[in-house]
């Protein structure tokens, strides 16, 4: 699986996200490209947790419009959403069976887990289209 390539101040971005929203999930959009077997990070943009309030500590949604609205700014930036990332309050960072059921193949899935207002571990994520499963995802941080 090709590696997801991260700049070190975007991990810290996701981390200081995680730590602000806590104890509820951050969440957000991934954006970069994908070049010579590589799949490079470029930007992030932090959106709104739109999962009903008093479930936002162990759920994120990000809308339909959020989504098309990414897809355009990627497209115009001639880029693409390589994925998405959220944080994991006091749990590990890992996907749940709700990211599971969720999720769509193709997409990284960075989850940070947040452990008493502090980033703990990052970890990468892709669904498996043919077995409906999360595969880790290597990160490399540059």
């Amino acid at each position: 699986m090709t590696p997801l390539h991260f700049p070190k101040f975007l991990a810290r971005q996701i981390e200081a996200e995680g730590v602000a929203a806590y104890p509820n999930e951050c969440c957000g959009v991934i954006y970069g490209r994908d070049v010579e077997g590589k799949r490079l990070v470029e930007k992030l943009e932090p959106v709104l947790n739109e999962f009903d309030a008093e479930e936002q500590y162990h759920r994120f949604l990000i809308t339909p419009a959020t989504l098309m609205q990414a897809e355009k700014t990627a497209g115009k930036d001639g880029r693409l959403v390589l994925g998405f990332y959220h944080s994991h309050p006091d749990h590990p960072a890992r996907p749940s069976e709700y990211d599971r059921q969720h999720g769509w193949p193709f997409y990284s899935y960075v989850i940070v887990s947040i452990l008493e207002k502090r980033a703990t571990h990052t970890t990468c994520w892709v669904l498996d289209e043919a077995t409906e499963m999360f595969a880790e995802q290597e990160i490399r941080e540059e």
